[in-house]
């Protein structure tokens, strides 16, 4: 099965399309494209590179919390979304620190602007993790993923739980064609840290099955992606353990699939890589909603990948 995610990478790398992009770094890319997993056959955890799985538990959990600020994020060791909420804090009028324009870029290139952006990275994390007030204001990231999911603002001020009502649903209509969940909130996009990429994820029941399909706008393949994956067949394993189903298949639909140019080299040494087989899945059976779910109770077995392969983030 992971051989068709190391497909889109291959062809992505022969058939792309070259796009400028928001970051400056430049892409190759194709629109629409799809890849099946089976999660009877194992756990989609890439093997052909190591996927650090405990960021992707803690990520999934603060969606599933309804939570926005990376405090929750920062308390589990999870960096994943400092840079967007670092951006936001310099850009502002109570940043007073050496001048961190572009600072993602200039990183990259600049040795000494590199250890000057550390140093003003951690001071900010440490800030986030001690100062509530500090946190209230800089760590949160706007109404990105956790906030759709669970507290939908409507035109009346209502609030819809999404994530709530489709286990719900799964449980007493399970087959409605409406079993979806949406993170794009036209209104809330402009004032989002970062739109959401995922954009929207619907079930599907079939004997006694649960299956996902999320659609993807846009495609981080190399870094991105491997997340997704796991982290939507996660989310799967969670609602089915809820809904007493067994899980299906997790389909992965693309928009924008895309490698970064400085991806380029990652992405041809981890295609050389032989998969192995995927880890098995272990969730804590004495927890019934996934709702109650903390780190400890989802654990893998048998995971056994190759050597990471590090590559930069374009923020």
């Amino acid at each position: 099965m992971e051989e068709a995610y190391l497909a889109l990478g291959k062809k992505v790398l022969e058939e792309g399309n070259f796009k400028n992009d928001r970051t400056g770094t430049g892409t190759k890319s194709i629109f629409g494209h799809q890849i099946r997993f089976d999660l009877q056959k194992g756990f989609p955890l890439l093997t052909t590179k190591k996927i650090p799985f405990r960021l992707i538990k803690s990520e999934l959990l603060w969606f599933i919390k309804g939570d926005t600020n990376i405090r929750y994020l920062l308390e589990q060791n999870n960096h994943i979304w400092d840079e967007w909420a670092f951006e936001r804090y310099v850009n502002s009028d109570r940043y007073n620190g050496p001048d961190m324009t572009d600072f993602g870029r200039r990183a990259l290139k600049d040795e000494a602007f590199y250890l000057t952006y550390q140093k003003e990275m951690h001071t900010f994390q440490k800030r986030i993790l001690e100062e509530k007030e500090f946190a209230a204001e800089f760590g949160d990231l706007g109404n990105v993923y956790g906030a759709q999911w669970r507290r939908w603002k409507t035109s009346q001020n209502e609030t819809i739980d999404q994530l709530k009502d489709v286990i719900e649903s799964i449980k007493t209509s399970p087959n409605s064609r409406r079993l979806i969940v949406s993170a794009w909130n036209p209104e809330d996009v402009p004032h989002m840290a970062l739109p959401p990429c995922h954009t929207l994820f619907q079930f599907y029941i079939a004997d006694g099955k649960l299956s996902c399909q999320l659609y993807q706008r846009s495609a981080d393949i190399f870094l991105g992606v491997p997340f997704n994956i796991a982290s939507y067949a996660l989310l799967t394993h969670l609602i089915a353990h809820e809904t007493g189903l067994e899980v299906g298949e997790f389909i992965h639909t693309f928009g924008d699939a895309h490698l970064y140019q400085n991806h380029i080299d990652q992405m041809n040494e981890q295609l050389l890589r032989q998969p192995r087989p995927f880890p098995a899945l272990r969730l804590n059976s004495e927890k019934t909603s996934i709702f109650d779910f903390e780190m400890e109770d989802i654990q893998l077995e048998g995971y056994q990948p190759h050597p990471g392969i590090k590559a930069p983030v374009a923020v």
